[in-house]
């Protein structure tokens, strides 16, 4: 018996705890700071954990998972090559390639040509501003529906006098759902919507995975689905792209007929779909600064709108920069086009969706109320069920006093993602209105921690679970009628 014959009786590695396929490069040690030194300076912030200094975190900083990661020493290879040059950085090109290769010819053309239709910027939100600015002035009344907005996605669209029209599937609300793509659009709903006021939908969105909905996957079938009826009724479909490898890896673990492929081809459908997107390098780019807008050369969206590639490439130069930069150095364009190979890559998002699932998964069944199934960047904790038979209530805003105990008592930073956050103040009736989910999220930073990490943060949370009954509610002391107001407010616990 040969060796290779020998190996084969003993189980396979698939059935075995999993090594990270990554070994760290170089550490940094943290700063030490008391419970009492944290609270101190929360109060000073007015318990808002967004202005609260990072160096003083001594657990996990599960704030967000947008430009956190840590990169490869591939990445931190190609930074020293960046070429600042002004004009056709050699990083351009290399990202023009990549673009292609990852997402399809269509979306990047050549130079040389008359139809620019990729725009690269410093981040996703100007992405948003620069299209959703340029949409506003085709006219008023219009509506853009998307599976979630998120924060900043739905305030560029409002700033513009849009309104941004959030079609949440209905197993998103139910807890006792197993569905593995709670992420979707409701498809009945936007049918409703075409039928009513298709006059009024400049282009249609989908969110990738769907930040505000739980981090939850869309399937392939919802994607087709919803490009198909968005296009029969003359709609547009832009795609949000920022986990789009994340939401490559779920549809191929969960959706039947996509086991057997391979993970590029999954994105190039999923995109084949879409007539443009908006994209967050700092997630699934796995960098800390970039983003792009993409047109499908050809597709709808430049047919329907032919004026806006031009406009776009004078809105990109006046925002950022020159159309082969756009807001970028030529260093943080070549970590791009390298983070854009390594996201698609297997073994990557294997150990990545898995590391965020066995945290949410523990979390779980430490009796938690987190949304199941654990989507693909973060665990949301329902906020809700959390305060169920307590005095809190939503008007209290209990995860913000939650984020704040969580952070000054063991050193973990959380965001208040519901009633706060995607909630409104009318100063005029003196009223507050809700949105339909209310979460604290977990976003977990890539190739940053490691499971004893965020095993800290789960026995953290069960003791503040055991008990909440003593986390008292907030009051806004300042921000509560304004616009993004969890990034701006301050609070003081009553």
């Amino acid at each position: 018996m040969g060796f290779a014959q020998l190996v084969k009786k003993f189980p396979e590695e698939g059935n075995l705890s999993f090594s990270r396929p990554y070994f760290n490069h170089s550490v940094e040690f943290k700063k030490i700071f008391t419970p009492e030194e944290r609270a101190e300076m929360l109060e000073r912030v007015g318990l808002n954990v967004f202005f609260f200094p990072s160096e003083m975190i001594t657990g996990c900083d599960l704030l967000s998972d947008s430009g956190t990661t840590t990169m490869t020493n591939e990445q931190w290879a190609y930074l020293h090559m960046g070429d600042e040059a002004y004009g056709s950085n050699r990083g351009y090109f290399l990202l023009m390639d990549q673009i292609r290769e990852v997402f399809g010819e269509e979306f990047f053309n050549d130079p040389e040509s008359n139809r620019p239709n990729a725009f690269i910027f410093h981040q996703g939100r100007p992405c948003e501003d620069a299209l959703f600015t340029l949409m506003g002035k085709l006219g008023s009344g219009m509506i853009i529906p998307n599976n979630g907005h998120f924060d900043t996605t739905r305030a560029n669209i409002e700033a513009n006098g849009i309104r941004a029209l959030n079609l949440f599937s209905s197993e998103l609300k139910d807890p006792d759902s197993v569905s593995h793509f709670k992420g979707n659009m409701d498809l009945m709903k936007f049918k409703e919507l075409l039928e009513k006021s298709r006059g009024k939908i400049p282009l249609a969105y989908l969110t990738i995975t769907n930040n505000t909905g739980g981090g939850q996957p869309v399937s392939m079938e919802n994607i087709r689905e919803v490009s198909e009826l968005a296009h029969k009724n003359g709609v547009p479909l832009f795609l949000d792209g920022c986990r789009f490898a994340e939401n490559a890896w779920l549809i191929k673990k969960y959706e039947k007929g996509y086991a057997n492929r391979k993970i590029k081809d999954i994105v190039k459908e999923m995109f084949s779909h879409a007539d443009g997107f908006t994209i967050s390098f700092k997630k699934d780019g796995l960098v800390n600064m970039g983003g792009d807008l993409f047109l499908k050369d050809n597709g709808l969206f430049v047919k329907k709108y032919p004026q806006m590639p031009d406009a776009l490439t004078d809105y990109q130069i006046i925002k950022e920069g020159n159309p082969t930069y756009g807001g970028l150095s030529g260093r943080d364009i070549m970590t791009i086009s390298v983070g854009l190979g390594t996201t698609i890559r297997e073994e990557y998002l294997t150990h990545r969706i898995n590391q965020v699932r066995d945290f949410g998964e523990s979390m779980h069944r430490k009796g938690l109320p987190v949304m199941t199934p654990i989507g693909g960047h973060a665990v949301y904790l329902d906020v809700d069920r959390f305060f169920e038979g307590t005095k809190i209530r939503k008007e209290d805003f209990g995860g913000i006093s939650l984020t704040a105990i969580l952070l000054a008592a063991y050193g973990h930073r959380a965001c208040e993602l519901g009633c706060f956050a995607f909630g409104s103040y009318d100063r005029e009736n003196g009223k507050e209105t809700f949105p339909e989910i209310n979460f604290v999220r977990f976003a977990v930073p890539r190739l940053r921690y490691e499971k004893q990490d965020l095993d800290s943060v789960i026995e953290a949370m069960k003791v503040l679970y055991e008990n909440r009954e003593q986390i008292p509610p907030v009051r806004v002391t300042y921000g509560k009628d304004l616009a993004l107001r969890h990034f701006k407010a301050r609070f003081e616990f009553k």
